[in-house]
């Protein structure tokens, strides 16, 4: 298989739109996160063009580098070989029943903040410049953060059992997903910083230590102990919908851009 790859901040739209779509004929829960990540993608391409970033240029290149890991570890998978290990297993999560839509949302993100941006971020930087990054990529980050919740609010309508779940157990899903989403920031910021520094015959292997840990992080992901499991199954049970409506439904919320807060 072809492994296809973007030059541009439209071509990963693009991409990310034929991955999606892809997904809906298969009834691929892989295209929930990519749903999601296409939304990062957009906001992102509307910051450059409204001049959030303090380096515009750079953070195009940064997005490119950061979505292309994404699609060639999704084309490698599909064609049998083998991507990244953490990769790997949130693709086999993809073809489970039991994962809810908010775990398969954290598997891309731990694959992708706590591996990928690390890496595209040392990619566009010196030893000398790195710390120049900073402030760009808290803003990847705080995007990326920003959504989730707002999907989590937004997809009450697939599981109904959530809003009473959410009042018993205190929000303890919320915290579960901020307290990943901050040690993700933290974590790839310092492996950024610890990668960029490395002479170039050493970086494959400081990829793959990094990817073995990161995939323990899946694991957790995908089994957050009894209780947790407990409550997800639950609301697995009563989720509404197929994968592909799922995927509809995260569409349409992020094309309306709809308020979920006030929902």
């Amino acid at each position: 298989m072809n492994i296809k790859q973007a030059t541009t901040i439209d071509e990963v739209i693009q991409l990310l739109d034929e991955i999606i779509e892809i997904s809906k004929v298969e009834q691929s829960a892989i295209g929930l996160f990519t749903m999601l990540y296409r939304e990062v993608t957009v906001r992102i391409k509307e910051g450059i063009a409204d001049h959030s970033f303090q380096n515009g240029e750079r953070m195009e290149k940064l997005d490119v580098i950061f979505a292309n890991r994404y699609i060639k570890a999704y084309y490698q998978y599909k064609a049998k070989e083998k991507p990244s290990e953490c990769w790997e297993f949130s693709f086999q999560q993809a073809e489970k029943f039991w994962p809810i839509v908010v775990q398969h949302l954290l598997l891309g993100i731990n694959a992708h903040v706590n591996l990928d941006l690390g890496v595209a971020a040392a990619q566009v930087s010196t030893v000398e410049d790195i710390g120049d990054l900073k402030g760009d990529f808290d803003k990847i980050n705080g995007i990326l953060s920003s959504l989730v919740g707002n999907v989590e609010q937004c997809l009450i309508k697939i599981w109904p059992t959530l809003t009473i779940l959410l009042k018993w157990t205190g929000k303890m899903d919320n915290f579960f997903i901020d307290f990943s989403m901050e040690v993700a920031r933290d974590g790839a910021w310092k492996f950024a910083n610890e990668f960029v520094a490395l002479p170039e015959n050493q970086t494959e292997a400081c990829i793959q230590l990094r990817d073995k840990k990161i995939t323990e992080i899946a694991r957790l992901v995908s089994n957050p102990g009894y209780f947790v499991s407990a409550i997800f199954k639950f609301i697995r049970l009563f989720e509404k919908g197929t994968v592909a409506q799922k995927i509809i439904d995260l569409q349409i919320v992020q094309l309306k851009k709809v308020d979920c807060a006030a929902t």
